[in-house]
């Protein structure tokens, strides 16, 4: 048995697609883990699952699977990919698409310049809703954010946002020489956070426009992450740096923010960078032991 599979990106931000709706398809982490790995595999940030939708609502249901084979919550980008993928395979032609994943529904627009609109759903703020234990630490008041002090090497001062998946944003003066690798990983694996957090580095350039480096949970530093830009975009605003709407320059490609009345929606490219098959058979067999 053969997978049929499309390599994706969006503003870098690279994706396996498959399509679980004419193929039958079961997706192990470990599966997950082979075909994302950059030397054995296909390669990718993240894998996206197509499946026939199970809420009478949506057109599709999607899932995300991470390169560590952990599936998450949401990814932007990868909700535009999606959307790209379901209307140039001619799954479906709707525009409004409805979306399903783990945490409720989403609405995605294509536009005719190939980029999609996603409406990104509710945003939560604070210890709770990205699972973070706060006890014992320093808090202050930015704005409508708190940001709280967590005991890195150096410490650093967070503001915690929730777009399904949990991210920990911080503002640093100089984005080129931010220690993203080192910092990022203390803060993604910190005990502090129960499930791991997707670290932003941000560096504010104007009230509308900011550079984004994000290591993302499960997977490293990313050439762009679309909650990231989010959950970094609607700290900027609490915190009183910024204001709707915001342009977010990522290593990857540029991608654009609205937040208004609670309304969150991102925009950005998507776009398919080959398409090909592999054998069921060899993807058991493309990672050694122990890698």
């Amino acid at each position: 048995m053969h997978w049929t599979f499309t390599k994706m990106q969006g503003a870098g931000n690279d994706f396996i697609v498959l399509d679980g709706v004419r193929q039958r398809l079961q997706l192990t982490p470990a599966r997950a883990r082979a075909l994302a790995h950059r030397h054995f595999g296909i390669g990718a940030d993240q894998i996206l699952l197509v499946e026939p939708a199970t809420h009478p609502n949506a057109h599709f249901r999607y899932r995300i699977f991470n390169a560590d084979g952990g599936e998450v919550e949401h990814c932007g980008n990868g909700a535009r990919c999606f959307a790209r993928f379901v209307r140039d395979q001619n799954l479906s032609q709707a525009n409004p698409l409805v979306a399903e994943i783990s945490t409720g529904l989403l609405s995605l627009h294509t536009h005719n310049d190939a980029t999609v609109t996603v409406e990104m759903g509710a945003t939560r703020f604070g210890p709770e809703a990205v699972g973070f234990n706060s006890q014992g630490l320093n808090r202050q008041q930015e704005g409508h954010d708190t940001l709280w002090q967590l005991p890195t090497e150096p410490p650093v001062w967070l503001s915690l946002v929730a777009i399904a998946n949990p991210h920990a944003v911080q503002v640093v003066s100089n984005l080129r020489e931010a220690p993203v690798a080192q910092l990022g990983a203390q803060i993604e694996r910190h005990s502090r956070f129960s499930q791991g957090v997707n670290a932003g580095f941000m560096q504010v350039l104007t009230a509308q426009h900011i550079a984004l480096r994000v290591y993302e949970r499960g997977v490293g530093e990313t050439l762009s992450c679309g909650t990231g830009a989010c959950a970094a975009a609607v700290a900027g605003i609490r915190r009183g740096l910024l204001r709707s709407p915001v342009r977010v320059d990522t290593r990857g490609g540029t991608l654009h923010i609205e937040w208004r009345h609670n309304q969150l929606r991102l925009t950005g490219p998507a776009q398919t960078v080959f398409e090909g098959t592999i054998a069921l058979d060899r993807i058991d067999q493309l990672l050694p032991e122990g890698i």
